[in-house]
């Protein structure tokens, strides 16, 4: 009599199991975001070119020295070489 209660226990398990897998296999798979890609920048993403004159859009470094650019975040310009923070001025 005891042989028939472990058989009916795995029976039991193994059916227990089953009914785990096919909850896991119920949920559907999420499609994966495409990151977009990113323009790249290069030094002529620096420079405006206004008819005959060249203006910077970002500064030089104090620091560091012409060639140098420091970049914007926002607030403030930051050397990436050296790390010179300059914090820009409120306009109120």
């Amino acid at each position: 009599m005891s042989d028939d209660t472990e058989e009916n226990e795995t029976v039991e398990e193994e059916d227990a199991d089953e009914e785990i897998e096919e909850t896991v296999r119920e949920k559907p798979k999420l499609e994966k975001e495409k990151r977009e890609k990113k323009k790249e920048q290069g030094v002529f993403s620096y420079y405006k070119v206004e008819g005959e004159s060249l203006t910077r859009q970002r500064p030089f470094c104090e620091r560091c020295g012409p060639g140098y650019f420091m970049a914007n975040h926002g607030n403030r310009f930051t050397c990436g070489h050296c790390g010179f923070t300059r914090y820009k001025q409120d306009k109120d």
